[in-house]
């Protein structure tokens, strides 16, 4: 029967936090994981200009490969998930692009000058416009996020530089019709999304895609007539979807182990409302998976500088905290070396 230790396992080999890619030069399997896991962001506080990481997903430093697949331009930078900055491949930008675009409903003349100015000039950068244009420096900023969302103009992100080109996107990519119905669009993502997530609820994906539930719903519906998914409650993890062919998962034997992972991950994601709830009125910075489940945070005041971590809270019994004490301590000193953060406390209780 299928069970919480059952979908856990396999989550954990589909997201390859168990069995990470190992092999740089490999860039087909980066690829297809990329592929299942996208939009990926940047990870969360880091510089912007950084490349996008399946962190803890390969063993090695993923952001060299990531960098040189969007310096080729293989990878391309856009607003997707309410506006969040995330990156695909470009053969699957139509389909993110139709499903995320938000159109602009009043057009000003803000917008019409900048979409000309990129036009004329076949790329231009933020501040050639502040330059040019007899605009505040934020009213431009937000015009351009705005037609961003838009799918209007294009960032062409290569490296790690601040001051990026803007380009207009439908001289680079012409021939992507964007659709107004949308539903097959995403309920060909969702199954992708179900790859690598195995079982979701309705509020997971909802947390996870940041569509309309109704939008969502109607996906839904269309894969279950399909049967390509079918609605099921599992203990432990409530009622939810998963696809058809895995109904049958017999592994449940779960390797133990802690990842730390930030804002932008994408399990963090598809459980952040859940994560609001069980850490409200805390500062977070980062959240820790053990054993393929959510229970625990680093805590602590996120500065551009050095800062220390206020505590490591567990949702874990004491003797179990207390016992993976070093295994989640040492987890957290790989990101946050002694040098530059001090621990404050560790479930509570002051570490000296």
């Amino acid at each position: 029967m299928l069970n919480k230790e059952r979908i856990i396992c396999e989550r954990l080999k589909r997201q390859k936090l168990v069995e990470p890619l190992r092999d740089i030069h490999d860039t087909e399997a980066y690829e297809q994981l990329f592929r299942l896991l996208q939009p990926v962001a940047p990870v969360s506080n880091s510089r912007p200009g950084n490349p996008p990481q399946l962190v803890h997903r390969t063993t090695f430093d993923d952001s060299l490969l990531a960098g040189n697949l969007r310096k080729k331009h293989r990878l391309v930078k856009g607003r997707f998930q309410a506006g969040r900055i995330g990156y695909v491949l470009e053969d699957d930008l139509s389909l993110y692009a139709t499903i995320y675009r938000k159109p602009i409903q009043k057009v000003t003349l803000l917008h019409e000058e900048i979409l000309s100015m990129i036009q004329l000039s076949g790329g231009i950068s933020k501040d050639q416009l502040k330059e040019e244009l007899p605009y505040k420096a934020k009213e431009i900023t937000a015009a351009l996020k705005r037609m961003q969302e838009a799918f209007l103009v294009y960032e062409s992100q290569v490296d790690t530089d601040w001051n990026t080109g803007w380009f207009d996107f439908r001289t680079e990519w012409g021939e992507i019709e964007i659709q107004k119905d949308t539903v097959s669009l995403v309920s060909d993502m969702l199954l992708r999304f179900f790859n690598v997530i195995v079982f979701a609820t309705l509020e997971q994906i909802r947390s996870w895609s940041q569509l309309k539930l109704k939008t969502i719903q109607s996906a839904l519906d269309l894969l279950m007539e399909h049967g390509q998914i079918v609605k099921i409650t599992i203990n432990d993890l409530g009622e939810g979807f998963i696809q058809k062919e895995d109904l049958g998962l017999i592994d449940e034997k779960i390797t133990p182990s802690v990842f730390m992972l930030d804002k932008s991950d994408f399990l963090v994601r598809v459980y952040m409302n859940e994560l609001k709830e069980m850490f409200k009125e805390r500062e977070v910075l980062q959240y820790l998976l053990i054993d393929g489940e959510f229970k625990g945070a680093v805590l602590g005041h996120w500065r551009i500088g050095p800062h220390d971590i206020d505590d490591v809270e567990l949702c874990l019994a004491q003797e179990e905290a207390e016992d993976r004490k070093k295994e989640i301590m040492d987890v957290i000193r790989q990101v946050y070396s002694e040098d530059t953060t001090s621990i404050l406390r560790f479930n509570g209780e002051g570490i000296s």
